[in-house]
């Protein structure tokens, strides 16, 4: 009896000091009451788009925490059911549980007796996480965790623990609390859960990885029939109900929100660089002066971005672009200039970084080629299925420069709002940006700003211009022709509408003399081009390099009262408690002063009709022909020399698109005009695009809007023939040459109008 009380006395002690030891910290610090009553945790930045709806996140751990009115009532049952039945009974520990893990777990080593946390046990273990002790590991981790238990249910009610447990606990694929998963797996807020869905993600917590419904649906399945079969055990739910719930399938929609993956990659990523420059300022700075951390604070960001639109968007782009690539590569066959060996192939080669790194180094040649041909296993990018092959940098040069990208943006044209942004095919691949980083040539897209500086220059509509080229001796004898024969361009006269439409080479750069570089320059400014354009006449055919963004800018003034558009990408910022950190007026305050307009109420009025009769009887009929769009429409195509770029503008009363293709490489062009032509090559994006939007109910407002009605003015200036010929007399008296040169004499007597030609030679 003395040996037996003796011992057990020392086993007592020896308990209470090792209790003790935890207690007061000696196995390393205990949160005490005012540090748990502060909980801060790490939460990620939500893009929300013009309804609120998430697009993506910012985080480091993918957690976003909403309050218990959030919660239905069903999640609540089945986690209480399944995790800690008694929940409403223990302060934190239930010790009926401990024991038995005691007993059972440590000194039987039976492991199917259970672990025997609460929920409040394991929401100090998800907010401390666990240290490595050795083969003490589970009696030190668990006594800790059962003194902050005890601490928190002093602190905080069972409804905050609930609240606090769900919005922390870990889901599969790295998700942190509820409403994450949610988003995540069904694309659902938590409180629009159904019961078997709420099972679903509850039964997932007792493994992430095995019970994952992405990768083991009939895995997760049985366990959440477990759930619903715990839920009826405790009365949470009737037989009905249980049955009911158990004969749903698991069918997810899956969303992705890493930075790569997922709806609108390229706004996303260019959402991030507003913020990290917007809250460097003083003014969208915390109370106490810190920065916000987007990938900790838990801001909520609301864009201008409609998901459905983008959506569309996406989808349109991937159906055209999946058959343009494979025109592209058969129209080139074995001829492709992509290809190892072949001129534009060694060009790249030597352009790449890690080849100006072997020569910088002093490696010869031979050593050089040994270098970028080494292999290893990496995974590429395809239109049909993402493959995992063995490559070498060349063999990766040679792959990936054949693909061709694309560029697409959607503005509101009376705010600027970005409501679609496609910057390029595949984020995870091609992280360029194309919209707001690259700038390429415009093409024909340019000529609408010199027929709008003509009209403000005082250019009747009904001028009539030659068909027939002309060699322009001040500018190096520059002769431009037209892409394709139009017509017998001898003697055929082109209305402004006419050579607009049919965006006729030669009559473009004319009217740009007749008006003036200078002029042309200056409109195109005005209308919110802000990249460099240079003063030489072939910006008449697009030759400048423009960004895509700047463009779609300068087309929404033909829609917004001849004012362009500034654009618009974020709405509002709030923290996470829902307090505003910048307003619209605070992001965009510029919008407070009075716009200019670019040209006159007339001049938009004369181009809307010009661009529209581009739809209906020019180079972009293919929108009424091939697609069947009946939607009122007006459009620019364009194509640049060599074809290494496609656009297409297509604009409606309350939505501008601009789209554009190209190879990033911008030595390769498309084979042949037919293929490469903006009405192949960009058109059908937008085509299709906008047959999913005629499609959408939601979007009548869009699909059915009518364009401004001319004035009668505007329509009496337009009243005229597109096409005339000249007379008898002066075909038969006329020059019959088919060029025409600007001899010195003919140089000064248009000094006036061509001055800024000898300035610029």
């Amino acid at each position: 009896m003395k040996w037996t009380l003796y011992t057990a006395s020392t086993l007592l002690l020896l308990l209470f000091l090792f209790y003790g030891s935890i207690y007061f910290g000696m196995w390393g610090k205990v949160p005490n009451k005012k540090q748990l009553a502060s909980l801060k945790q790490s939460q990620a930045t939500q893009v929300l788009d013009k309804n609120a709806d998430l697009i993506g996140k910012f985080y480091i751990y993918d957690r976003q925490s909403i309050k218990f009115e959030g919660f239905p009532q069903h999640l609540i049952d089945a986690l209480i059911a399944t995790e800690d039945s008694r929940f409403y009974e223990h302060d934190g520990v239930d010790n009926k549980s401990l024991l038995r893990v005691f007993f059972k777990t440590i000194l039987m080593s039976d492991e199917s007796s259970g672990g025997g946390s609460t929920i409040t046990l394991q929401l100090a273990k998800n907010l401390y996480g666990r240290e490595d002790y050795g083969y003490l590991s589970i009696v030190v981790n668990k006594v800790r965790e059962s003194i902050v238990a005890e601490r928190i249910e002093d602190i905080y009610s069972k409804q905050d623990i609930l609240t606090l447990y769900l919005n922390t606990v870990p889901f599969p694929d790295n998700t942190y609390g509820i409403e994450s998963a949610s988003q995540k797996f069904f694309n659902s807020t938590t409180q629009k859960l159904s019961l078997a869905q709420s099972a679903t993600l509850i039964g997932s917590l007792k493994a992430n990885h095995s019970y994952n419904p992405r990768l083991f649906a009939e895995r997760s399945q049985l366990r959440r029939d477990v759930v619903i079969n715990q839920m009826l055990k405790y009365d949470y739910i009737n037989l009905k109900q249980a049955n009911k719930a158990k004969q749903d399938k698991i069918e997810l929609d899956y969303q992705y929100y890493a930075p790569n993956q997922g709806l609108a990659p390229y706004f996303r990523a260019h959402i991030k660089k507003q913020l990290d420059t917007l809250l460097q300022q003083e003014k969208f700075k915390k109370p106490n002066g810190e920065v916000y951390d987007i990938y900790r604070d838990g801001l909520k960001v609301y864009t201008t971005l409609d998901n459905t639109l983008q959506k569309y968007a996406e989808e349109a782009m991937r159906e055209h672009m999946t058959n343009l690539q494979k025109q592209f590569e058969k129209a080139y066959g074995e001829n492709a200039p992509w290809l190892k060996n072949k001129k534009t192939f060694l060009a790249a080669k030597q352009r790449l970084k890690i080849y100006k790194k072997y020569v910088s180094q002093g490696l010869s040649a031979e050593a050089i080629e040994d270098s970028l041909n080494q292999k290893k296993e990496t995974e590429l990018f395809s239109w049909d299925a993402t493959e995992v092959k063995s490559m070498s940098v060349l063999d990766s040069l040679e792959y990936y420069s054949k693909f061709l990208n694309a560029g697409m943006v959607s503005l509101e044209p009376s705010s600027g709002a970005v409501l679609a942004y496609v910057g390029g095919i595949d984020y995870r691949y091609f992280q360029y940006d194309h919209v707001s980083q690259s700038k390429r040539q415009v093409g024909s897209t340019f000529k609408p700003f010199v027929y709008t500086a003509a009209l403000e220059s005082g250019m009747d509509p009904c001028t009539y211009f030659p068909l027939e080229a002309v060699t322009y001796t001040d500018v190096d004898n520059w002769r431009p022709t037209n892409a394709s024969k139009i017509e017998d361009s001898e003697n055929v006269n082109y209305s402004l509408e006419k050579a607009l439409s049919n965006s006729v080479n030669t009559i473009a750069v004319k009217v740009l003399y007749e008006t003036g570089v200078n002029s042309v320059v200056e409109q195109a400014h005005a209308m919110g081009i802000e990249s460099d354009i240079p003063r030489v006449p072939s910006i008449a055919l697009g030759s400048s390099n423009v960004k895509l963004i700047e463009m779609a800018t300068a087309y929404t003034s033909y829609v917004n009262h001849s004012v362009p558009s500034s654009p618009i990408f974020i709405s509002k910022i709030e923290d996470k408690d829902g307090n505003v950190v910048a307003s619209f007026e605070d992001l965009h305050p510029s919008l407070k002063n009075d716009r200019q307009k670019a040209f006159s109420d007339d001049t938009r009025q004369v181009m809307l009709e010009f661009m529209k009769a581009t739809v209906n009887e020019g180079t972009a009929t293919r929108l009424r022909s091939t697609y069947g769009l009946s939607n009122e429409i007006a459009g620019k195509t364009g194509t640049t020399q060599d074809n290494k770029d496609g656009w297409f503008v297509g604009i409606t009363p309350n939505l501008v698109t601009l789209t554009w293709v190209g190879n990033d490489n911008q030595q390769i062009g498309f084979s042949s005009t037919a293929i490469g032509q903006g009405a192949n090559s960009a058109l059908p994006i937008f085509a299709k695009y906008y047959q999913k939007i005629s499609a959408d109910d939601d979007y009548k407002d869009i699909a059915n809007a009518h364009f401004e009605k001319a004035s009668s003015e505007v329509l009496s200036s337009l009243d005229c023939e597109v096409i005339k010929k000249d007379g008898f007399f002066k075909r038969l008296f006329g020059s019959n040459k088919t060029e025409k040169k600007f001899d010195k004499k003919e140089k000064k007597k248009k000094k006036g109008i061509f001055g800024w030609l000898k300035k610029d030679k």
